[in-house]
C-alpha cells in the first residue's frame, strides 16, 4: 500500500482557573495534564516518567496501541511547546503538537494539532475520526477533561 498524503488538522481552547476557584497553573502543567489524558500504560523511557526529549510511552492496546515519543519540548516562561512523533502500527503514524500559552493570570490558551498518515486501508478509515468537526469535538473533550481536573493540576509539576 502506498503512504497517503498526510492528514492534519488544528484546534484550540482556553482554560480559564480563577473563574471557578483554582490557582494559577502555569503553561507547563498543562502539557503534563495532557499526557496523562492519553493515559499512558508504559513508561519506556526514562523508566521513571519524567517528561524529556526522547521520552517514549504507549497508550491504547490491540489495533489502537500507540507508540509516542516526544522530539521537541520547551518549556518557556509564558508558553510551552512539545511535539510527538506517534505510531500505531496497525492504523497510522504522524505528529502531535500542542502549544500551552499563558493568555492572562486567569487562562492559558491551548493549540493542539494532529497530521496523520494512514499505514493501512484501515487506518484511512480511522482518520474518519479526525475529520474537521469530529477533530473539534475531541479536543473540546481534552478542554472539558482538563477542567474537571483543575484541583489535582493545581500542585502538578513536570518531572
Amino acid at each position: 500500500m502506498a503512504v497517503e498524503k498526510p492528514h492534519g488538522d488544528m484546534s484550540n481552547f482556553e482554560v480559564y482557573r480563577e473563574a471557578r476557584g483554582h490557582e494559577n497553573p502555569d503553561a507547563a502543567e498543562y502539557e503534563e495534564l495532557a499526557a496523562d489524558l492519553v493515559a499512558p500504560q508504559v513508561d519506556h523511557h526514562p523508566t521513571d516518567g519524567r517528561t524529556q526529549r526522547g521520552m517514549i510511552f504507549s497508550t491504547g492496546s490491540g489495533d489502537e496501541r500507540t507508540f509516542w515519543s516526544l522530539v521537541d519540548f520547551d518549556q518557556g516562561t509564558n508558553r510551552h511547546f512539545a511535539r510527538y512523533a506517534r505510531v500505531t502500527p496497525a492504523l497510522r503514524s504522524g505528529f502531535v503538537e500542542i502549544l500551552c500559552t499563558e493568555v492572562d493570570e486567569r487562562a492559558t490558551r491551548v493549540d493542539v494539532s494532529y497530521e496523520l498518515t494512514a499505514l493501512t486501508s484501515a487506518g484511512r478509515i480511522s482518520l474518519q475520526a479526525y475529520e474537521p468537526e469530529r477533530f473539534a469535538r475531541m479536543i473540546e473533550g481534552w478542554r472539558s477533561l482538563i477542567e474537571s481536573k483543575l484541583s489535582a493540576l493545581a500542585s502538578a509539576r513536570i518531572r
